[in-house]
């Protein structure tokens, strides 16, 4: 296949990060944008060292007008867009009885309504092109919820449901999308957890590990090439196991 528009949200995380490098070091041309909101230095980096091929768009997923504007940009510059990862996430846990309503209404419109704006931006395009690719990254969280993750279950979930919709109004145009529900993985996420708390995660894990990012960029690459073009509106877990 050609060589491919690509737009990551959550651009200056470590998942996200992982992920563009996984499109930029194909033996293709690929053009990664990198969608970033107000901490953008390791996207900066990135869009350096890939300077033609990668640049960082400023991206606030919680706002429409935002995605529009960031959809114009890639549009009027590149001309297409052919693959959307919706992968910027936020957590703020804590148990439903003591849980504020800010914290619930901030995870749910960054996990659930930010994959609802991005989705909405890019259909007119790839709708037009006749061929388009969207990967949602959810959350193992959606399918085994744990104590102490109301909202963040929740708006995972809520990204399964609207994938499995969606995956079924675009499919006769050759748009196909699909969720990727990670386990534990080695990113900023589980950087905060203690010896102890990291050991007793290990064990909840068949593998006796915690995921690369790498591993759930691999999973993201393929859902998003040619040879995937009959799978849509899957939920694969990069869980080592758990579920």
């Amino acid at each position: 296949m050609s060589a491919r528009v690509v737009l990551i949200t959550g651009g200056n995380g470590g998942l996200g990060q992982a992920i563009a490098r996984s499109f930029l070091e194909e033996p293709k041309d690929n053009i990664v944008c990198l969608g970033v909101r107000s901490s953008r230095d390791r996207a900066e980096k990135l869009a350096r060292e890939f300077s033609e091929r990668c640049q960082s768009i400023e991206l606030e997923v919680r706002d429409p007008q935002s995605w529009q504007a960031a959809m114009k940009t890639i549009v009027s510059t590149h001309g297409r867009l052919d693959v959307l990862v919706n992968n910027a996430g936020k957590h703020e846990d804590g148990l439903l009885a003591n849980l504020s309503v800010n914290a619930w209404e901030e995870v749910v419109r960054t996990n659930l309504d930010g994959v609802f704006h991005g989705c909405q931006a890019v259909l007119p395009t790839m709708i037009s092109q006749k061929h388009g690719r969207i990967i949602n990254i959810a959350s193992l969280s959606a399918l085994l919820a744990p104590a102490g993750q109301t909202n963040y279950a929740a708006a995972k979930a809520g990204v399964i449901g609207l994938t499995q919709s969606l995956a079924k109004e675009v499919a006769r145009m050759n748009i196909t999308v699909n969720a990727i529900c990670p386990g534990f993985i080695e990113t900023e996420a589980l950087a905060a957890m203690s010896d102890e708390e990291r050991k007793l995660a290990q064990t909840k894990v068949p593998m006796r590990r915690f995921g690369r990012p790498a591993e759930v960029a691999a999973a993201v690459r393929f859902l998003a090439c040619a040879e995937a073009s009959y799978i849509t509106g899957s939920v694969l877990k990069v869980d080592g196991g758990i579920l």
